[in-house]
C-alpha cells in the first residue's frame, strides 16, 4: 500500500456543527469547531480516538464521545 501525499483539509458535519479538519502527521488531526481551533486528536485504535493535550501534545486517555464521533467521521471521509 502506498503512502498518500499531504492530505487537504476538509469539513465534516455532526449534528448542528461544522468541523474543519486539518490533517497533520499520520493519524493526527487539528479540528476547528465553528471557525475556532477546538481540539487536536489522534487515532488510537480502529474505533477509538484520543484528544491530545494542548500544551504537551500527549494523548489524554479517557472516553470522549465527541472526539470519537469526530474520529469516526474523519474515517468515513477518508474512505470516501
Amino acid at each position: 500500500m502506498e503512502l498518500q501525499g499531504a492530505q487537504e483539509p476538509f469539513d465534516i458535519e455532526i449534528g448542528n456543527f461544522i468541523y474543519s479538519v486539518f490533517p497533520e502527521e499520520k493519524d493526527v488531526y487539528l479540528v476547528f469547531k465553528e471557525g475556532k481551533e477546538y481540539v487536536k486528536i489522534v487515532k488510537d485504535t480502529d474505533t477509538s480516538w484520543l484528544k491530545l493535550n494542548p500544551e504537551t501534545e500527549l494523548p489524554m486517555f479517557g472516553m470522549d464521545e465527541e472526539v470519537n464521533l469526530i474520529g469516526q467521521q474523519i474515517d468515513e471521509e477518508l474512505k470516501g
